[in-house]
């Protein structure tokens, strides 16, 4: 009897033992200096512009100015806070899409207290208020998708998807509500002669509170993940709920704390856009950051301190590619198409970070 041949493939993919962080992050540069030539060849092929000064725009557009750093850290403050408030249930394996809506709820708590409480308390009051009852909103809005998780198992990716386009049609009413003037569909600047509700200055600067407040977040939210008794249950959830609840864990409890958590971290975010940046609130408040938090979360491992460097690098994209556009007289979707190839690379590079590919030695068979 013959025996059979079978023909190896031409390569197979197997994943990496735990490379050292130098290599991890050599690997991340490298795939960063790849985006930038492929672009450089793109903008050469589609525009005729030298891509050094389209890159010296981008990099001006970013921190061109003081004005310009102060608001590109203002950015990475509300990204980062979005971030850190999706982490605790993505290390659960709670897949939470339902960010942007949160935000939204918390916003809309924060409209509220400062249109209908803003001229009748002191802002020692009026501020705290504010802070406690968005929270309280964006935890809420995420318990609904929590308990349904862990009482009946249902799917928390749509769910919390759907529930984005119930805040915003919520907020859209009460946009309409309050609108100035009546019947304009836009609220306006809230409390614009008095400021009340709005976040105070510090050293004169306007951003500065938000950026403060999620520094702090981001220490609190390390501590808490790594060293605390939570986010060791977190941990233990998300690798195995059977593996939990051998160990006496309540999943149910671990399960909707946790997204209760994330859910107050929107409404945070909620005060920073409305009562400490825009001072007004409509249904593009959140401006996407609910979904792009997903990809900073994921690409920082889920580490909040490496958070701040991922989120840094989405805002600074961002914000050089609209100064492309505006500078050269581009297409916005051109500068969004740079960005997109850059953001690519990065994302592709934790494929190699993770794993290799093994070509075939020889003849390649096998009897």
């Amino acid at each position: 009897m013959s025996k059979s041949v079978t023909k190896e493939p031409l390569m197979h993919i197997v994943k990496r033992d735990a490379l050292p962080n130098w290599h991890s992050w050599a690997i991340r540069i490298a795939a960063i200096v790849a985006s930038l030539l492929v672009c450089a060849l793109i903008i050469i092929f589609f525009t005729g512009e030298n891509p050094l000064n389209i890159y010296i725009t981008m990099i001006k557009g970013a921190v061109g100015s003081t004005r310009r750093v102060w608001s590109l850290m203002q950015n990475v403050a509300v990204l980062l806070c979005v971030s850190l408030a999706v982490t605790p249930a993505f290390r659960m394996k709670f897949w939470n899409l339902g960010a942007e809506g949160q935000v939204l709820i918390g916003g809309l708590a924060t409209t509220a207290c400062m249109i209908l409480l803003g001229s009748k308390l002191p802002p020692y009051i009026l501020i705290p208020m504010i802070f406690v009852v968005s929270m309280i909103a964006g935890a809420v809005w995420a318990l609904i998708p929590s308990v349904f998780k862990a009482i009946w198992n249902t799917n928390e990716t749509l769910f919390t998807l759907m529930m984005n386009y119930i805040a915003i049609q919520i907020v859209s009413y009460f946009a309409y509500v309050w609108s100035v003037p009546k019947g304009s569909g836009t609220i306006g600047v809230i409390n614009e002669p008095t400021k009340a509700g709005w976040l105070p200055d510090l050293f004169g600067q306007k951003y500065l509170i938000n950026i403060v407040i999620v520094a702090v977040l981001t220490v609190v939210i390390y501590i808490y993940l790594k060293y605390s008794k939570h986010g060791y249950e977190i941990s233990v959830v998300g690798e195995s709920e059977n593996t939990a609840k051998y160990i006496g864990i309540n999943v149910k409890k671990v399960i909707i704390r946790t997204v209760l958590l994330s859910g107050a971290l929107c409404g945070l975010t909620g005060v920073l856009l409305v009562s400490g940046t825009d001072h007004t609130l409509t249904k593009d408040t959140a401006a996407g950051r609910g979904f792009t938090a997903v990809m900073v979360s994921w690409l920082a491992k889920f580490n909040p301190l490496y958070m701040i460097l991922t989120s840094f690098l989405i805002v600074f994209l961002q914000k050089g590619a609209i100064e492309i556009a505006t500078v050269f007289g581009l297409n916005d979707s051109f500068s969004d198409i740079i960005t997109g190839i850059i953001i690519f690379f990065i994302i592709g590079s934790e494929f190699f970070i993770n794993y290799k590919v093994k070509f075939r030695n020889g003849k390649g068979e096998s009897k």
